[in-house]
């Protein structure tokens, strides 16, 4: 475990500054998650924006975001005990390589009959980030201190949040100056740099106790974790509780659609969007960092409000005339968003020890990834035939009752406060 100098800020934000300056392992890591966001969200303005104009069909639309949270609930059996078993960093580097490559996949889209192709290379870049994201998130106690982890959690969720609302705009100018390929181009770019500065990480990011035991079967290990998180009531809220922010998750996939039927606007109108729901998950993480601490009975009451305001923003942006109000709520909807995500993972962090942590996080993004899907399908095939703005609400109306639901199963989880993943260890 790393050791960290100097003394601690005390100044609003200052323990950013303080840690990006104390541990460069954490800065290199932080700053190719923000050159690898910012491509993403360079692609994805460009994607979303192509497919509709090629198609005019809001079910292809809304399948872009499947494509990109489906194969991780796929891909999660193995996911997650190769995030257990090798090193952390060589997955990070190889998957940042191949996912380069992939992303050039975009260039071969231009007419209706070759939207396949950016299709299958969003696939590919999804199944591949399956790999990154469980290897990341487990590395993350192995490279910053304890008491560093709440602001690491919230500054590599403020970044996805920051590289969405700074990424989606630029994006939008980009494309529309430079065209999209020059967008696909960047991402493609974007990963190979994130690539080279992961590589340069020294760092151990795995605890490692002897070599892996036996071979890799990767339903019985992924089954192992989960028979672990079984006996663990607060683990299994964690899970459930992406699981059930999921369910809410086809509303997003409408905001292109939304932008153009309902607001008569184009990529400009849809960057908009990205950009402020971005900028809340950047802010939104700080604003309760010190209230909530290391305390998972706090992190869940806070998985619950979450769902429930994303709901109730939602439906407010389904609802509104002006588009300035619609960006308004899409804003507040993802401080929700930006809450749940943020505080979750550091949970399960918290919860879990390193042997598992990786098939935990493979299970937790499943879980999300399998419910977004399900969600965004739905959302397309309503949409087509009810329109985006009546879908909007009635995903939002179900986001409320699913967090009312989850305060409602969690109420008796508030009694343990774990700071710490190694009081668990000797349960495996």
């Amino acid at each position: 475990m790393l050791r960290g100098i100097g003394t601690r800020c005390s100044r609003p934000f200052g323990s950013l500054v303080d840690l990006l300056r104390r541990n460069n392992h954490f800065r290199t890591l932080f700053i190719a998650q923000i050159v690898s966001y910012c491509g993403d969200w360079f692609a994805t303005v460009a994607l979303l924006g192509i497919v509709h104009d090629y198609t005019h069909s809001a079910l292809l639309v809304a399948l872009v975001w499947v494509f990109q949270s489906l194969p991780a609930f796929i891909v999660s059996p193995w996911a997650g005990p190769v995030a257990d078993r090798f090193d952390r960093r060589k997955i990070m580097v190889g998957v940042s390589a191949a996912q380069a490559m992939a992303a050039l996949g975009y260039l071969l889209v231009h007419s209706r009959s070759t939207v396949a192709f950016g299709l299958v290379a969003e696939t590919l870049v999804a199944t591949l980030a399956a790999f990154f994201g469980p290897a990341s998130q487990a590395a993350m106690p192995n490279i910053v201190e304890p008491q560093d982890l709440g602001t690491a959690n919230a500054m590599m969720g403020s970044t996805w949040g920051a590289m969405l609302a700074i990424g989606a705009a630029l994006g939008g100018v980009f494309t529309h100056f430079a065209g999209r390929s020059a967008a696909f181009l960047a991402d493609a770019v974007s990963f190979a740099i994130a690539g080279l500065l992961i590589a340069t990480v020294r760092v151990p990011m795995t605890e490692r106790i002897g070599p892996p035991k036996g071979k890799m079967r990767p339903f019985h290990d992924s089954r192992e974790a989960l028979k672990f998180a079984r006996k663990r009531p607060q683990i299994l809220a964690l899970l459930a509780s992406k699981f059930a922010f999921g369910m809410g998750a086809g509303a997003v996939a409408l905001l292109p659609v939304l932008a153009r039927k309902k607001f008569h606007g184009g990529d400009g109108i849809t960057a908009l969007f990205l950009s402020a729901r971005g900028t809340a998950v950047l802010l939104s993480p700080f604003l309760i960092k010190r209230w909530v601490g290391s305390s998972i009975p706090k992190i869940i009451r806070i998985c619950g409000f979450a769902t429930t305001i994303y709901g109730a923003m939602y439906f407010g942006v389904a609802t509104v005339p002006a588009v300035g109000l619609a960006v308004v709520f899409v804003f507040m909807a993802h401080c929700g968003g930006g809450w749940q995500w943020t505080y979750s993972t550091m949970g399960l962090q918290l919860a879990t020890p390193d042997q598992l942590r990786g098939r935990i996080f493979a299970a937790d993004f499943a879980l999300v990834t399998l419910t977004m899907s399900i969600s965004s399908t739905a959302a397309g095939l309503l949409a087509g035939r009810f329109g985006p703005g009546p879908v909007m609400a009635g995903l939002a109306t179900t986001s409320l009752l699913i967090g009312g639901a989850y305060f409602w199963f969690t109420r008796h989880l508030t009694a343990t406060v774990v700071t710490q993943a190694s009081s668990n260890a000797d349960a495996l």
